[in-house]
């Protein structure tokens, strides 16, 4: 964005308060991303007059949006005031809702989670679901010392596509009737707090992105393999939704190698990994865990139910690599969590299916991927919500 400076003293009062803001603006996004500076470096940088960046920042710290952040002591002249946001200025809500667990957590706006919690979903019913969102969300933000008013946006994380014409979530398929109309209202209506839908594959790609080993990345792929699958893409940090925003829903995919033709995500979920073990020969009680963990032990049924989660995991990311030609595929979600029994026989599968080599890496934030993929994404939209109401207070 370019400098505005030396407001023209003939300009109408509307005109001098939008240049003031925009200089304003430009300062603080240039602490938010390059980090804590003092006047002159600000007014080097930004190429604004030194008496038009102090004007800006005292507005600023005025309004609460920056406050002073140490000293700098050069080897020659005055020591400098440091100035960076103040990330105490507002807070987001950050929910992720799955078929185990829910996860919600508020961060101020630096993006630092002050408090979370997660919880069983007991949830028999989407009612039941839907109460179990606010009330968990008012508890933590109850425990968080952040006034309620204070949390200016909130995001959640669902399996399926939200229908924003329709104002409902579709095909989550392991969320009973969660797809019913109206829900989500009346959980914005509970709350008190503007609140966005995503699909959580989605989110989990921009939270790998933002805090985990996406970073930098130009182009990736975040395949989340849990009770379902999916997949988020990336690139040049921004989220690639498609033109109806189903883009990524790899778990629709057919899939023949199954004893009928069925979907993708029948063949790579931990649902799979237990129904693959069992025609192996394990018995008992079951879960995604039970078998990995088992294979760890060098169980002979659980080693050949990972290998063939594996060689199904390799078929999903040939895939993403023909279609999206990624630099990166993140492996995450609840199977993810054994990536270090996967990565082998993926890789291996994956050479003998495609001359396409992407790097194949396990994910850097494990279950925490959708939560801070929440809270990144209303951070986006809370920091302006912010600066303009506190701009216009001051």
């Amino acid at each position: 964005m370019p400098a505005i400076d030396a407001v023209d003293q003939q300009a109408q009062p509307w005109n001098r308060r939008r240049l003031r803001s925009t200089n304003e603006r430009l300062l603080l996004d240039r602490l938010r991303s390059g980090g804590a500076a003092s006047r002159a470096q600000l007014a080097r940088e930004t190429g604004l007059s030194k008496p038009t960046v102090s004007s800006a920042l005292a507005a600023l710290e005025k309004a609460g949006l920056v406050r002073e952040a140490g000293t700098l002591a050069p080897e020659r002249g005055r020591t400098a005031v440091l100035y960076a946001p103040d990330p105490a200025a507002g807070h987001v809500l950050g929910i992720d809702v799955g078929r185990g667990w829910l996860r919600v957590a508020v961060a101020d706006l630096d993006g630092s989670v002050v408090a979370r919690s997660e919880v069983r979903n007991r949830a028999r019913s989407s009612g039941a679901m839907a109460e179990l969102v606010v009330s968990t969300a008012r508890q933590v933000v109850d425990g968080s010392g952040v006034a309620p008013d204070e949390v200016v946006h909130a995001v959640v994380g669902t399996p399926g596509v939200y229908d924003e014409r329709r104002r409902r979530v579709r095909y989550a398929m392991h969320l009973p009737g969660w797809g019913r109309a109206g829900l989500f209202d009346r959980m914005r209506e509970e709350l008190g707090v503007p609140l966005e839908v995503h699909n959580d594959a989605n989110l989990a790609a921009l939270g790998e992105y933002t805090y985990g080993v996406g970073a930098g990345s130009r182009l990736f792929a975040y395949i989340l393999i849990g009770t379902g699958l999916g997949m988020g893409v990336v690139s040049e940090g921004r989220l690639f939704t498609g033109a109806h925003g189903l883009a990524g829903e790899i778990g629709f995919l057919p899939w023949p190698g199954l004893q009928k033709p069925d979907r993708l995500e029948d063949a790579v979920s931990g649902v799979a990994v237990v129904e693959a073990a069992r025609r192996f020969g394990m018995g008992g009680q079951l879960t995604a865990k039970d078998v990995f963990d088992a294979a760890r032990q060098g169980n002979d049924a659980a080693v050949r139910a990972v290998r063939l989660e594996g060689e199904r995991i390799a078929h999903t990311v040939a895939a993403a690599a023909a279609v999206l030609d990624p630099d990166l595929v993140v492996l995450g979600g609840g199977v993810g969590h054994s990536v270090d029994l996967l990565l082998d026989p993926v890789r291996e599968n994956l050479k003998a299916l495609t001359p396409l080599r992407p790097k194949v890496a396990p994910s850097r934030l494990g279950e925490d991927a959708v939560l801070l993929g929440a809270v990144a994404t209303a951070l986006g939209t809370a920091r302006d919500v912010v600066f303009e109401r506190r701009s216009a207070e001051s």
